[in-house]
């Protein structure tokens, strides 16, 4: 049976160095590259939706791949993916990096420049251990075999506009469904999770931070299990313990929980950190919270284009939420779309703080009444973007570019039907706040 091989590599010398060796070895069946780690666990992500036999055998992921780094990208590879055996290729063969690849989940690590030798015995030894893998899985009844569970990072375009206690319904409602979920404060500073939920913890998130390994009891031991069943990972109560989490540990952390849980809710907070960053790159969905207000929308347009300077997430892979919406407000879900360039979600929250109140205060909002429309709503989210049991499929992070076109036609056909029936004295403000809005 020929070893299908997946090349993970960023330049085009090496990548042409690569496939012609790979091409060399006996019973070989090179895959088309890859080039970035996103490209990646993409693909494998499809593969193993389908099943795990459609997995390559193996995966050589070059020490100048990126944006994530290598060893990273190797640890991220064996917690979701551990029917695949990876080889790391890199100039650096010293027994550090050695000990450093195997931490990580290397099976094994080749030289530059490559030697066709060296190469073929690699291949070979990782794939045969890859398919003694396969064969244990096929009669393992109770073995995590690779996709992973659906990780959202949950933002604020500003603060006070509504993330905490977005991030917390929509777990719980993946919770209640049947799905096992893990909440995560990455509000390093100021996270509130706690207090919503009325919870005394003295671990968090910044436990995680130094351990390079994070087994499954290490896990354990620094989640909550909260009373709805919902898996707590917490801020720190000092808040400047959040330094200690940097983007490295946050790919670490998510990746241990994503193999762990089906949904993973993250809430990412309104200012940007490495820790959030990262969590939101590796988000399968992100949303971006705001309200229909001049000041949150443009806070909105800011996080939007600072994700894609810094090369975090592109405009048409994130997904805005409308919180405290209103049908009489001039700032419509249409016209927050047109001017963040994202995609905005179907269901909107409306403005009835008044019903959170008394469970916002008391620290219960899981105890929230069922006929709060508040709750409806965001429940209603979770089952849009498929986090619920029988809800839609959630938001791909490549989304098709001319169906955002298409619902952003119809987005501009409404507001301009709704200015219509709103007659002459609607024009003007509704134009004064276009042009606030794209300043």
């Amino acid at each position: 049976m020929p070893t299908r091989i997946l090349p993970a590599v960023a330049d085009a010398d090496a990548i042409r160095s690569i496939t012609t060796l790979l091409s060399q070895l006996p019973d070989a069946e090179p895959v088309n590259p890859v080039t970035d780690s996103t490209q990646l666990i993409d693909t494998l992500s499809r593969l193993a939706a389908e099943s795990v036999d459609e997995l390559p055998e193996v995966v050589i992921v070059h020490e100048r791949i990126g944006p994530v780094p290598a060893l990273e990208l190797v640890r991220e590879v064996a917690l979701r993916f551990p029917a695949v055996g990876v080889i790391l290729v890199t100039s650096d063969a010293g027994p550090g990096l050695f000990a450093a690849a195997m931490d990580s989940g290397a099976r094994g690590l080749v030289a530059l420049p490559l030697s066709y030798e060296e190469l073929a015995n690699r291949v070979q030894a990782v794939a045969q251990w890859s398919v003694g893998v396969r064969r244990h899985l096929g009669h393992g009844a109770d073995v995590f075999t690779g996709v992973g569970g659906t990780v959202v990072t949950v933002s604020g375009a500003k603060g006070g506009v509504g993330t905490t206690l977005t991030a917390v319904q929509l777990a719980l409602a993946s919770q209640a469904s049947g799905r096992p979920t893990a909440l995560v404060d990455m509000d390093l500073q100021a996270g509130d999770i706690a207090s919503f939920l009325d919870v005394q913890f003295r671990r968090s998130v910044a436990d995680l931070a130094a351990i390079t390994d994070i087994s499954p009891r290490v896990l354990a031991d620094a989640v909550f299990r909260h009373d709805t069943g919902t898996a707590l990972l917490l801020a720190p109560g000092e808040g400047e313990r959040g330094e200690e989490v940097t983007d490295r540990s946050a790919r670490q952390i998510v990746s241990a929980l994503r193999s762990r849980y089906e949904t993973v809710v993250i809430d990412c907070g309104s200012q940007l950190s490495g820790a959030g960053a990262a969590a939101v790159e590796m988000a399968d969905m992100a949303l971006l919270v705001t309200t229909p207000d001049v000041v949150s929308v443009r806070g909105a347009k800011r996080m939007v284009r600072l994700w894609d300077r810094l090369q975090i997430r592109k405009a048409e892979e994130t997904t805005v939420v409308v919180n405290r919406h209103t049908r009489g407000t001039e700032i419509q879900p249409a016209l927050i779309q047109r001017i963040t360039g994202t995609a905005v979600a179907r269901t909107a929250v409306p403005a009835h703080f008044k019903e959170l109140q008394s469970a916002v205060d008391a620290g219960r909002i899981h105890e929230l009444d069922d006929k709060s429309t508040v709750k409806q709503a965001l429940w209603a989210l979770a089952g849009e973007l498929g986090l619920v049991k029988g809800g839609e499929p959630g938001s791909r992070r490549r989304r098709d570019r001319s169906a955002r076109g298409d619902r952003a036609g119809r987005g501009d056909r409404a507001a301009r039907a709704e200015s219509a029936q709103g007659g002459g004295d609607r024009v003007a403000p509704t134009f004064r706040r276009r042009k606030e809005l794209e300043r």
